[in-house]
This record gives structure tokens, C-alpha cells and sequence, in this order.
């Protein structure tokens, strides 16, 4: 028997791949399937089974390529009720890959649907769970993911996640792995840790939301407490999960395409494209196309893609570093933008040598700030969570997260200079790129962001400790 995780960093996301004897299995595949492909191949294996979790909210699973690609059936558990072909097991049911087996355990609460697979050994011992968003290391799955026309609330998903956790998963052995579907960075959940393999037992032990004395109604206040909205696209990916989707390949195939920088101008003037710059941040900072938006490759870039743009049929034209093509629709593909009609051949020093005008970000470094914050009427703009503003912040800042960016609009001058920032930069230039796309001239980047301001004598609100809030 042997187990591997394949993590993403990326969008903090582990897919599993099992083999016994000649046969395998893949539990929440990515949306590219040829590494599944790759292993079994290479090893001689046949690919028996694709188990799903549930229905992902933050990324397009690959179980329906996969499937196509296989003849392997996709396993969901009970609830889920897909569009396509699939086998939708029963709590308890056991499915046999070469001498292990693997139980499915109905574990309702984040979703539903939501099922645990507990992988046996060939002596039929509990080995380790994959849990998808039921458990993860240091938390569990929020509650509030709900699927349109569910007549629940996060406090009755909660509530029946507490059920779930105590009656199917903390009567396992503590010597049970615990495999989860995320790590840290992911927003499924609110206070994952970076480890992406654990024990039962130190869960128990050290997860709050495992605590033995712990009664339901505490479970389910702390769970749903604090819990941000949930990104706007996650409820159209789970439509693509749960429908299915077209081949990854078709998206690639049409966004691969190169266009001179005429063609290129012409397409975003006539199909109304976002032209998507996924450059560093120093080069789109110090030069760019005009009204494009700005979400590099070198951040959290697919989960920012899906909160900023959120329309999955949102045509998109992309100005990349030469080698990252393929990585930029990869990665796009992975949370259902798959709208990409081609790229910038030749890059911005293409653009430039047609002629064509550029733009850039105002930017000042974090010393100078300290100094021009404190000017009467100065206006300084924070984008980061709100959590991160609470817990310390620029005395008189304003705090606009990110996310809600689009609903600050009005309250941002159109005529005077504002100054704004992140944590290191790559937030705040997001936020720029989108004010200038409309119309909003005058911001003035902090280089560094939070993290270079703390090092000055700028003046900060009172320290409030992060876990107090």
C-alpha cells in the first residue's frame, strides 16, 4: 500500500493518489489529471476509483476528466446527487483496491454531503482518513457554504458537523493519519494549520474544535464566529463540480494563442475582456497596459482571480512573463476561469514597440509615509482583512478589504491624493490596478506595506492580540 499527498500550494489543496497491488485510486483530483495519469502509468497500475469528498467550492475538481480519461467510476457519498454518471455510496460502504479497502463515513456538516474515507490495511486496521473539509489540522469546515435551496442554517450545519465529528470521526484510534483537504491559506476554513498531515490524536488533543468538554452550542458559536463571506465564486464552481465541465485542454488550447499587440487591443476593445496582468508586482508597478488589473502569478493569485473578477464567463486576455502561459490558464482553469482568448506576444516590450501607451503605479517607501500620513486631511486607505486592521493599524486609517472593494468606491477620492496599502504589496497594488481601470487616479502606493511602516515612527493604533478578536 502506499499513499501520496499532492499538495498545491497554490490554493492550499491536497489530492490524493493510493495504490495496492495493480490497482489505484485518486480522492479529489486537481483539475489536470495527467499527473494521476503519470503514476499509474508508470507503476503499472489501473485506476479503479475517484472518490470525492464533496462538492468543492474553491477549485474545479478533476473527477469528471478523469473519469472520461479512465472508465474509472467517480464515488461520491450520500446527498450528492450529481448531473452525471456516479456512484453515490451509502454510510458504511466499503470499496476494495487490491488487499485494502476504503469505508465511506458520511460526515454531513460543512456540506451535506460531506463523506470521510477511512482507508483500511489489508488486515482490515483503520490506517488513515481523508476528510476533505469535514476535519482539517487546527480547525474544521465552515458552515456557511450551504448550496442554494438548502433549508439549513450555518448554526444547523454546524451543529450537525459537531454530530459528525463526535459519532464517525473521534471514535477512530488516535494512530489514525488524518489526511485533510486544505492547509493554511485556504478560506474553507478560519485557523488551519501549515502541516498537511497529521494524527486523530493530535487533533483531539490540540483542535478546538475537538475539545472533549466541549457541548454543541459552544461548538457551534466558536465555528461560525468570525467568519468572513465567502469568496463570490465558490458557489459557481460548485455548479461546475457538481454538473461537470469541459476539458481542461479546450481552455488551454484557446488561451495559448499569441496576439500582436493591434490584435491584442482590438479584442479587449471589442469583447469587453479584463486584461489580466500577472507580472511581479515591481513590473507591473513600474509599467503597464492601461486599465488592466493586476494579479500576479508570485501570490495567492487563482483564489484573488475568483474574488476579484468572480464572473466565470468573464472573457479575459492575459500579459504574462515569457515561460508562464501555461501556468497562468492552468491555474485560472483550476477555480472554472477557463474564458481566456489569448495572450500578449512578445509582452509589454511588444506593446511599448507598436507604440502603444503605458501606465503606471504612484509609489513612495514606507519613511517617507511616516512623514506624509501625518499631514492635516491626509488619507490613507488599508486593504487588508479586517482582522489584520483590528489587530494593529495607521492612527486615522481607513480599512477597505480587498474584497469589498467595489462597495468603497464612493468614499475614494477622485481629485486628491490617497495613500494605500497592504501587509507587503501585492494586495495593494490588486486594489490600484482595479481603482485606476475606474477612474481613480490619484493613489499612492506605500512600497513594502505594513510590514515596512512598523519600522517607521508612524504613528499606529493601541496592539490588540489577534486570538482576543
Amino acid at each position: 500500500m502506499k499513499v501520496e499527498q499532492i499538495y498545491t500550494g497554490c490554493l492550499a489543496q491536497g489530492a490524493y493518489y493510493i495504490e495496492c497491488c495493480d490497482e489505484a485510486v485518486v480522492i479529489d483530483p486537481l483539475r489536470e489529471v495527467q499527473p494521476y495519469l503519470d503514476r499509474a502509468e508508470a507503476n503499472g497500475k489501473t485506476i479503479k476509483y475517484i472518490f470525492e469528498t464533496h462538492f468543492h467550492a474553491d477549485f474545479v475538481s478533476g473527477h469528471v476528466t478523469l473519469s472520461e480519461k479512465t472508465g474509472a467510476p467517480i464515488v461520491f457519498g450520500p446527498n450528492a446527487a450529481p448531473k452525471f454518471d456516479a456512484i453515490s455510496a451509502t454510510d458504511g460502504q466499503v470499496f476494495k483496491v487490491g488487499k485494502v479497502t476504503i469505508e465511506v463515513i458520511h460526515t454531513p456538516g460543512h456540506t451535506m454531503e460531506s463523506t470521510t474515507y477511512l482507508l483500511r490495511d489489508k488486515e482490515g486496521k483503520p490506517h488513515a482518513i481523508f476528510t476533505g473539509d469535514t476535519l482539517f489540522l487546527g480547525d474544521v469546515g465552515r458552515p456557511d457554504l450551504a448550496q442554494k435551496g438548502a433549508d439549513m442554517t450555518q448554526e444547523q450545519l454546524a451543529g450537525t458537523l459537531f454530530d459528525s465529528l463526535r459519532t464517525k470521526i473521534m471514535t477512530l484510534p488516535d494512530d489514525v493519519i488524518v489526511y485533510p483537504g486544505h492547509g493554511a491559506g485556504s478560506a474553507c476554513g478560519k485557523n488551519m494549520s501549515s502541516e498537511t498531515v497529521g494524527t486523530l490524536g493530535d487533533q483531539k488533543a490540540n483542535n478546538y474544535a475537538l475539545r472533549p468538554d466541549m457541548t454543541k452550542a459552544e461548538f457551534e458559536k466558536e465555528v461560525t464566529d468570525g467568519l468572513l463571506p465567502p469568496p463570490a465564486y465558490f458557489p459557481l464552481n460548485v455548479k461546475m463540480n457538481k454538473e461537470g465541465y469541459e476539458p481542461m485542454e479546450k481552455a488551454l488550447e484557446r488561451g495559448q494563442q499569441g496576439l500582436s499587440p493591434e490584435a491584442f487591443d482590438a479584442a479587449a476593445n471589442e469583447t469587453g475582456a479584463v486584461v489580466l496582468d500577472v507580472r511581479s508586482k515591481e513590473a507591473f508597478a513600474a509599467e503597464h497596459i492601461p486599465r488592466s488589473t493586476f494579479i500576479g502569478l508570485d501570490g495567492n493569485f487563482a483564489p484573488w482571480v475568483g474574488a476579484m473578477i468572480v464572473d466565470l464567463k468573464q472573457p479575459i486576455l492575459l500579459v504574462c512573463e515569457e515561460g508562464k502561459i501555461h501556468e497562468a490558464i492552468t491555474r485560472l482553469s483550476r477555480v472554472g476561469f477557463d474564458q481566456v482568448l489569448g495572450h500578449l506576444a512578445g509582452g509589454l516590450d511588444a506593446w511599448k514597440k507598436a507604440g502603444l501607451d503605458t501606465d503606471h503605479i504612484d509609489a513612495i517607501d514606507a519613511p517617507e509615509f511616516a512623514n506624509l500620513c501625518q499631514a492635516p486631511n491626509a488619507k490613507v486607505i488599508d486593504v487588508r482583512k479586517p482582522g489584520e486592521f483590528q489587530s494593529e493599524h495607521v492612527l486615522d486609517a481607513e480599512s477597505m478589504p480587498l474584497a469589498d472593494l467595489n462597495q468603497h468606491l464612493a468614499s475614494i477620492p477622485k481629485d486628491q491624493p490617497f495613500y494605500l496599502h497592504c501587509l507587503s504589496g501585492y494586495r495593494s497594488l490588486i486594489a490600484l490596478s482595479i481603482l485606476k481601470a475606474r477612474g481613480l487616479h490619484h493613489g499612492i502606493n506605500v512600497e513594502g506595506g505594513f510590514t515596512a511602516i512598523k519600522e517607521t515612527d508612524a504613528p499606529m493604533s493601541d496592539y490588540v492580540c489577534p486570538s482576543t478578536l
